[in-house]
């Protein structure tokens, strides 16, 4: 009795999982419904095959009757979505990337590949890894474009590689050694701490002190740079009357109103080279008494050294050798696979809460963005698409002003007004956005937006890993309705892990999840439930009755 039950309950369970295409088909048919259409300016995307760890959850919540969740889940995994390629062999990735785009060509569909081997990739983070050098990455750029051959693709370039540059590890590094060297003066009693102030006090006291500052002089200190926080809300208005006095001048940012600070100032890329370090704040005029640091000597003119002094000058670095192999390695997979003729190049741009619009356009200018179709935005993370359109706008306004000699420093930016970035974009943008950069987004998981983590619950928030209570956002498709956004895209596999998220504790656990989290690209049961629960637009999972 009790096998032929087990029996009847494990037909069950499967009878239940095969039926739920049948159950979900509307639900499919509105995922790809935007795709579905004869004209020859809508391409229809490919979804690829599930992973077999989404359908084991989809099996066990059919089993346990949670018929709801079982299709939501199935629905979510049969949309299209990108088919990500790294650390394969070049053999590998060139039969993997063949099977693909034959499948995709048979079916009528247009695939989305994400190509993810860049050489130190990921800062040597959750998804470190990538090929060993230029000449590796170049024979699995080789192999790729020989898998894809004359057939149509869309390709999602390296995402990370730009916004996060070998020059950028390099400096969360030294933030991180900074923040150590500086802990265990922390700690030092306070009696201790009071003894070896006055002591450096007396040994720094000068002979002569310098003038006093002067009294007109800026006493605030200049503005943090935003960390690659992806919950940070980059954009400020500023009032009406400053709104008014700029007037005169469409290319005066907003930065320069009474409320924000400078430009310069604002700028929410931390992570640029030229803006690691910001400068220090004038000596206030306040407390003419206390001058607890004397200003810098003057440097001599570094044009004119003397001979002897030369070899002890420090030459500034714009460029480390492993950025300037980053750029040369992008710059050799743009020019493969565009020859291809029928493959669509999107370049990594970041996302709104990262890059400033200054920050991004030179990279993006360096790693050949003149050669390929656009740029891809907010790849693996959370914005919203409203944030993103606004974001890509500026961006590709200003590729076209640099593109007429104009200077990326003077384009409009996000942290500016809308009132006068538009002003800046009448005045410098070309009519026709056919002479303009476009770009993509991937909407997999911004349904809900960015998460705002608690403050100061963590070291390291790491908002962009695993976030709690994210949705599935927009559905992929190339109908946008906005001339300079080409598709909306699922790029990062919903349900699929962004790593451990230890969020600067020693873990294992994810302190927010409380749980041991998969490793970077392992199915996630738990987010993807979330994904599919707190979707905007909503995941409908039964056919409603007309009339009802």
């Amino acid at each position: 009795m009790r096998k032929r039950r087990k029996i009847l309950t494990v037909s069950t369970a499967v009878v239940a999982a095969a039926t739920l295409p049948l159950l979900i088909s509307p639900v499919v048919s509105a995922a790809a419904r935007e795709d579905d259409d004869d004209s020859s300016r809508i391409a229809r995307l490919y979804a690829p095959p599930p992973d077999r760890d989404s359908y084991r959850q989809v099996a066990r919540l059919a089993w346990r009757g949670d018929f709801r969740d079982s299709a939501g889940l199935l629905a979510m995994v049969r949309t299209p979505q990108a088919v990500w390629y790294g650390d394969e062999s070049p053999e590998r990735v060139e039969r993997l990337v063949r099977r693909t785009t034959r499948s995709a060509d048979v079916q009528g569909r247009l695939p989305v590949l994400a190509l993810y081997n860049i050489p130190g990739r990921d800062c040597g983070s959750y998804s470190s890894g990538g090929a060993d050098g230029l000449a590796a990455y170049e024979a699995w750029i080789d192999a790729v474009a020989e898998g894809i051959g004359d057939r149509k693709v869309l390709i999602v370039l390296e995402p990370d590689s730009l916004s996060l540059l070998p020059s950028d590890c390099a400096d969360e590094s030294n933030a991180d050694q900074t923040a150590v060297e500086q802990q265990p003066a922390e700690e030092q009693p306070a009696e201790e701490q009071l003894a070896a102030e006055q002591q450096t006090a007396v040994e720094q006291q000068p002979a002569d002190l310098p003038p006093l500052p002067d009294p007109g002089a800026s006493t605030s200190p200049p503005a943090a740079s935003a960390a690659q926080d992806a919950g940070q809300d980059a954009a400020q208005s500023p009032d009406a009357q400053a709104a008014d006095a700029q007037a005169a001048d469409p290319r005066l940012p907003a930065s320069e109103d009474p409320a924000p600070g400078p430009a310069e100032a604002q700028e929410p890329s931390g992570l640029e080279p030229s803006a690691s370090q910001s400068p220090a704040p004038e000596p206030s005029a306040e407390q003419p008494g206390t001058l607890p640091e004397l200003p810098p000597l003057p440097t001599p003119d570094p044009v004119t050294p003397d001979a002897e002094d030369v070899g002890d000058l420090d030459t500034p670095v714009v460029e480390d050798q492993e950025t300037a192999a980053r750029y040369s390695e992008i710059n050799y997979a743009v020019d493969a696979l565009t020859a291809l003729g029928n493959a669509s190049v999107y370049l990594d741009a970041g996302h709104a809460g990262w890059h400033s619009v200054s920050s991004i356009v030179p990279r993006l200018i360096k790693a050949g963005i003149d050669r390929a179709t656009g740029f891809a935005l907010n790849v693996s993370h959370y914005q919203t698409d409203p944030d993103s359109a606004w974001y890509g706008r500026l961006i590709s306004s200003c590729l076209a002003y640099a593109d007429e000699g104009g200077d990326p420093e003077d384009c409009a930016d996000q942290s500016w007004s809308r009132r006068h970035a538009r002003r800046w974009l009448h005045a410098h943008v070309p009519d026709d956005p056919g002479r303009m950069k476009h770009f993509v987004t991937d909407t997999s998981r911004n349904g809900q937006g960015p998460w705002a983590p608690r403050a100061g619950a963590h070291l390291d928030a790491q908002s962009w890993c695993n976030p709690p209570a994210r949705g599935l956002g927009r559905r992929p498709t190339t109908r946008t309705g906005d001339a300079l956004l080409d598709a909306a895209l699922w790029v990062k596999t919903p349900g699929e892990s962004d790593g451990r998220c230890l969020r600067g504790t020693d873990g294992p656990l994810d302190p927010v999840r409380g749980t041991v989290n998969p490793d970077a690209g392992e199915w996630f049961p738990e987010q993807a439930l979330e994904l599919v629960r707190y979707a905007e637009p909503s995941v409908k999972v039964f056919r409603r009755t007309h009339g009802r």
